[in-house]
């Protein structure tokens, strides 16, 4: 233990993030004993189908800096992960327990280690477009990229700048070279890595057109509804979807529609982080109307979105994606008419990402921060989707 709390001496067993996330996919519940304060944990939280989260702060287990005389109400019974920030007042709690006669182990580097963890995974049924697609899911906040694999090409839309590295080093065991590095929007939740991975890389970084208008400040190819990209074999096809943001632009690669923040699995956009309440009816507005085109695709094209929700469940293939048909059938926003849509789309939105505003100046190049910097901020929920639109 650090200095700041009483070495216990306990010999708790740490488990890293991967291990975590093996072991509740392979269907254990795990139930997770947060000790950050109640602000921090109602902000963010581990999330996933097979977690139960209790929060009692590491304060409760110390009395004038030593530990506490009895476990404090609270606490669960075992067995328990304990989790805080940084893996350290939870290996504290933990150590504690532990001497208590709890069943526990602590997570490792707590949600720094959580929000490090990142995982690919191919995307079945791409008929038709001469490529290999796999999606990369960030579990702590729901950030989904794609890479595009076609003979020894390869493209990367929505990348992190966390995992900038990541990208290139996937691309080469499919025996191609990065080309293109494509963001769908300006995002306000994360810091996008399409300059980290041109830089690295010599791809080319591509946005769409009216990012220029938002006040992109670095140098970029633009594309427009209808412009295409050649990505070995296969064809990256631009189309405007408007309605989270102005320039928000998805990609189609055969059967699968890369959708950004416009169209999820289980709802759709919020309309005000670009243009604020007061612009938010007229863009929930256009993203109705960007629906209504969606809908016109063929029900078995795949949606694959740039973001997960929290406890949503993975498709068969192991992606976040789903079937358009599906969709039309349990996304209640299909069958609305316009005035229901904005209505409904802007009466209950999440609270804003965090530091949304200097995410988006960081994303166009008019603010720079440095890689812990740009890790800090992005930490915590995406809160890019309105609230869930199910029948």
């Amino acid at each position: 233990m650090t200095g700041q709390f009483p070495d216990l001496r306990a010999g708790v067993r740490e488990i890293t993030a991967g291990q975590l996330k093996a072991r509740l996919d392979a269907g254990e519940a795990v139930t997770i004993l947060d000790t950050r304060r109640p602000e921090d944990f109602e902000a963010w939280t581990l999330t996933h189908p097979n977690v139960t989260n209790v929060n009692v702060p590491f304060t409760a287990f110390l009395t004038d800096g030593e530990p506490a005389e009895t476990v404090p109400d609270g606490v669960p019974e075992g067995p328990l992960v304990t989790c805080c920030a940084k893996g350290i007042s939870s290996l504290y709690v933990a150590e504690f327990l532990a001497q208590a006669g709890w069943d526990v182990e602590a997570l490792d580097d707590g949600m720094r280690g959580w929000a490090r963890l990142y995982e690919a995974q191919e995307v079945d049924g791409v008929d038709g477009a001469g490529a290999t697609v796999l999606q990369y899911h960030r579990p702590s906040s729901g950030c989904l990229a794609y890479l595009v694999v076609s003979g020894e090409d390869a493209a990367v839309i929505d990348p992190l700048r966390a995992f900038a590295t990541r990208y290139a080093e996937d691309a080469a065991e499919h025996g191609a070279t990065l080309r293109y590095a494509l963001d769908t929007h300006v995002h306000a939740d994360h810091i996008s890595g399409v300059r980290d991975v041109a830089t690295l890389t010599a791809a080319e970084p591509v946005l769409p057109v009216g990012a220029t208008d938002r006040g992109l400040a670095f140098e970029a190819t633009v594309l427009a509804d209808g412009d295409t990209l050649e990505v070995g074999t296969a064809t990256i096809d631009a189309v405007h979807i408007p309605g989270h943001t102005s320039e928000m632009t998805g990609y189609r690669v055969g059967d699968v529609f890369v959708t950004g923040d416009t169209l999820f699995t289980d709802s759709v956009a919020r309309p005000d982080l670009e243009a604020g309440a007061a612009g938010a009816s007229e863009a929930a507005g256009k993203l109705w109307e960007t629906l209504q085109a969606i809908a016109e695709l063929s029900e078995e094209t795949v949606i694959a979105p740039a973001h997960t929700s929290p406890g949503d469940e993975a498709a068969a293939d192991g992606t976040y994606t789903a079937r358009l048909g599906a969709l039309r059938g349990s996304l209640a926003a299909f069958d609305q008419d316009r005035q229901t849509f904005v209505e409904t789309t802007i009466a209950d939105m999440p609270p804003r990402p965090n530091n949304f505003e200097e995410i988006i100046a960081t994303n166009l190049g008019r603010e720079t921060v440095d890689d812990d910097e740009a890790f800090e901020l992005e930490l915590g929920p995406n809160n890019c989707a309105a609230a869930p639109s199910a029948d």
